[in-house]
């Protein structure tokens, strides 16, 4: 056993189930506070497990009297262990003995979910941060749009809450499992929609009422305006201070999705158009859509014409191109990063060598130690190729094909996986390129290992007459050690399929591995369905510190000032195949700075009805003030610039509107596409009290003829150390409808 780096602070600390082996430099000779933790609580009353704290502490420290001067704190009722001065010695000592499961080193509690939001340095301890300066998020509604909500999780808790807004007009709809008081200060409001789906079919999978009963939507509300829980972890794994990116926010509930009998949702768009027109009614200020259905242009141009931000999930089928839902320009689309933050997990092969893969393994409370078990190669998993070979109370090793398959290795790991278990397999090792498809599962340990790994770990198979392996428990590390942000690489890409002529998607945010609330527990759970309300959250505390601010006003907060590099000043890379350095058809703008976008210095407006003005009617089917005729979406004041055919020159106007020091100047920086000359008049900007907005003009031109793909670029304005920054994309055509592809 080793000791965790991971410890966030005493209660944090113990509820870790396992722990890392590196040292952080505290030496044999000097002592600091270290938390060890024993487990379920095994005795009745409290002194006993005192008494045997003290008991365990005293065969290392060589008497009691030394024991009750090193105890600092005794943990009793929910749980198992102690916290005490320690030498590094002496807590190696105690990691070794039966009963101990951790021993690690207690840091300062964060409040933060766990990871994401420290991560975005968005936490209590920073009385300048966004999380501050937006009040939590006081009062803001954010209205969730996904499967229900489990009332009883401790992140809805509403204590310390004011009375209810006076401005709310939402209803508590009540039904199965679900009455008025299962809404409170904190679930201000909840409705469920049927879409004209059978009643009785739907109450045999799920509960009919905004009740939860797939863990989806309770996970989504909890991300983004989740009360301040201590003490989160997956099986310890994860663990942390939980909390929504604007925990003092009001949630409204519009149950749409339902669970099936197969465990999947099923949901329809006139359930999504009723939510967004009672939202409407109702007095939602955000409203959040982690969820994969038809894309409605016009009931989510209604919203945002009324004032109503609406942030959508850009989808999960990445790392392919055009793959993007939820692309219309009145919404934000939020792609899905990874954080720094990883579950290694240590393979011993017979020979002593230690491999490292990555897991969400633990050991259950009726789990036995990790033990060496044989060790055997089982080809791609397929059914074929386990046939005759015997893998009852093995670990077998798993490759994902040569060639990529449609699904990529998601699918592919979990047929492996079900072979192998049904095969009465004790552990799967999986081979694959670089993913983000950690997966929980519990009836035995699943570990991803890279490919070169994975030829260590054959080659060591083929040299041995009975190889054998140990797999340890998943542990949680965090840190600048570890490459972040990255585009995760089940992300959805650009180009839009649907609008080629803006860039989608707008944004990226934490969505791989994020811990939050799933009926009474906490789990992690990957897809953009969880970046979505990181951006809600964050939007949230935007509201509240601009609220006069527009929806196209607080998306160009967060697009303007995203970054571009990771935490090393390093271009921020997308999983895929291969990896690269993404692009705006990744993460549009960049990765979210949350601190940055409460001050963005400019902002690129627009009024809300001027959408009818730039797409057809056939799309929008807003009103008789739209045009027939179509306009490219390029003309648009967006915070971005998007030529899907650029034959000749094309110019473009944009307006900024300095929300900054009153007396400002502003120089602009050229980044041009290859293969585009960018123009920007005037290059200089100056804004007073009499001149708060300027309108620049930018002209793209082709440098060549060329039948090509799309390039990248930017533009930003400086003022000082403030920058405001534009993605472009421009694709050079000769021919119309003329494939690029030899």
């Amino acid at each position: 056993m080793g000791l965790n780096s991971s410890s966030r602070g005493p209660l944090a600390s113990a509820l870790l189930l396992c722990f890392c082996m590196l040292f952080l430099g505290v030496h044999g000779g000097s002592r600091r506070l270290y938390i060890v933790y024993l487990g379920d609580v095994k005795h009745g009353h409290p002194d006993d497990v005192i008494a045997s704290h003290h008991d365990l502490l005293s065969n290392v420290l060589g008497s009691m009297e030394d024991s009750m001067a090193s105890m600092i704190h005794n943990y009793k009722h929910g749980f198992s262990g102690f916290a005490a001065m320690l030498t590094e010695d002496q807590a190696k000592q105690l990691a070794d003995f039966p009963d101990v499961i951790s021993v690690q080193p207690s840091r300062r509690l964060k409040v933060a979910t766990t990871r994401s939001w420290d991560f975005l340095d968005l936490n209590y301890q920073m009385p300048n941060d966004l999380l501050n300066k937006g009040r939590y998020g006081e009062d803001v509604i954010i209205g969730v749009v996904d499967t229900g909500i489990w009332p009883e999780s401790r992140s809805f808790s509403d204590e310390g809450y004011g009375p209810v807004p006076s401005r709310w007009r939402g209803k508590c709809q009540v039904g199965q499992g679900w009455d008025r008081n299962n809404c409170s200060r904190k679930i201000i409001g909840a409705r469920f929609y049927t879409g004209g789906k059978d009643e009785e079919e739907l109450k045999k999978s799920d509960y009919l009422s905004p009740r939860d009963a797939h863990s989806h939507g309770t996970h989504t509300a909890s991300t983004a305006a989740g009360s301040v829980v201590e003490g989160a972890s997956f099986h310890g794994l994860a663990a942390g201070v939980a909390r929504g990116g604007a925990p003092h926010a009001r949630i409204a509930v519009y149950k749409i999705a339902w669970r099936t009998a197969s465990g999947g949702t099923t949901g329809n768009d006139a359930a999504l158009l009723a939510a967004m027109d009672d939202a409407i009614h109702d007095g939602v200020d955000i409203l959040s859509l982690s969820l994969q259905l038809v894309e409605n242009s016009f009931g989510a141009l209604h919203m945002v014409q009324k004032g109503i931000t609406v942030v959508y999930a850009a989808g999960n089928d990445g790392p392919s191109p055009q793959t993007l839902g939820n692309t219309s320009p009145w919404v934000i689309t939020v792609a899905a990063s990874k954080i720094d933050r990883s579950f290694p997990t240590v393979i011993t092969l017979g020979n002593k060598q230690q491999i490292v893969g990555q897991s969400l393994y633990y050991q259950g409370k009726n789990s036995s130690r990790s033990i060496f078990r044989s060790l055997v190669d089982g080809g791609q998993c397929t059914a074929d190729d386990l046939n005759g070979t015997v893998v009852k109370g093995k670990i077998v090793l798993c490759a994902t094909p040569n060639s990529p398959t449609e699904e990529g290795p998601r699918a592919v790991l979990r047929e492996a996986f079900q072979n192998v278990r049904e095969g009465g397999g004790s552990g799967l090792i999986f081979v694959q390129y670089t993913t983000d498809i950690l997966e929980e599962f519990v009836s035995m340990p699943c570990v991803l290992v890279d490919i070169d790994t994975g030829k260590k770990i054959r080659k060591y198979i083929n040299a041995g007459s009975s190889p054998v392996a140990k797999i340890e428990p998943a542990r949680s590390i965090t840190g600048k050690d570890i490459l972040a942000p990255k585009v995760a690489s089940f992300s959805s890409r650009g180009p839009s399929p649907d609008y080629a002529d803006i860039i989608k998607p707008d944004i990226a945010a934490p969505g791989a591995n994020i811990l939050a609330a799933m009926g009474d527990s906490y789990r992690l759970a990957s897809g953009t369905s969880m970046a979505t309300p990181h951006v809600t959250g964050i939007i949230a505390l935007l509201k509240a510190l601009h609220p006069s601010w527009s929806p196209a006003a607080l998306k160009s907060a967060i697009v303007t000032t995203a970054s571009v590099t990771d935490e090393h000043g390093m271009p921020i890379l997308a999983e895929g195949l291969p990896r690269k350095i993404a692009d705006p058809f990744d993460y549009g703008g960049g990765h979210i700075n949350p601190n940055r976008a409460a001050d963005p210095g400019l902002i690129y407006d627009i009024d809300p009805n001027d959408y009818n003005h730039f797409f057809s009617c056939t799309v929008t089917k807003t009103s008789a003030s739209c045009n027939e005729t179509y306009v490219p979406g390029y003309f648009l004041n967006l915070p971005s610039i998007s030529v899907p055919n650029l034959r000749y020159p094309v110019s473009v106007s944009r307006t900024v509107t300095n929300v900054g020091e009153v007396d400002a100047v502003y120089h602009v920086a050229i980044e041009s596409p290859a293969g585009v000359k960018i123009e920007v008049e005037p290059s200089v900007l100056v804004f007073n009290a009499a001149n708060k907005v300027h309108t620049f003009l930018v002209k793209i031109s082709p440098l060549w003829r060329l039948q090509g793909d799309y390039t990248f670029g930017s533009i930003t304005w400086y003022n000082g150390e403030k920058t405001v920054r534009i993605p472009i994309a421009a694709r050079i055509i000769i021919h119309d409808f003329f494939a690029d592809v030899a």
